[in-house]
């Protein structure tokens, strides 16, 4: 099973705005909470998208091991 986020969604007057407790950064609006949904969605992947490129620029050229890590719900 996937790993799962917490979205939290407040109406303001232009919308929604929205954020993922568990990834600072994480974080949108829309003017619908379905847009909002769709955007959050969006915000995640490149947040973590991000992380993995600085990570990749820190690392540089020093040996390192990469491998998958599922975490189970």
């Amino acid at each position: 099973m996937p790993m799962r986020f917490t979205a939290v969604f407040e109406e303001v007057p232009e919308g929604y705005i929205a954020f993922v407790e568990e990834l600072p950064g994480a974080n949108t609006q829309g003017a619908t909470l379905g847009e909002a949904r769709a955007n959050l969605e969006e915000a995640v992947r490149l947040v973590l998208e991000s992380n993995r490129l600085l990570a990749e620029e820190q690392l540089d050229d020093r040996k390192v091991i990469r491998e998958p890590l599922d975490i189970a719900g």
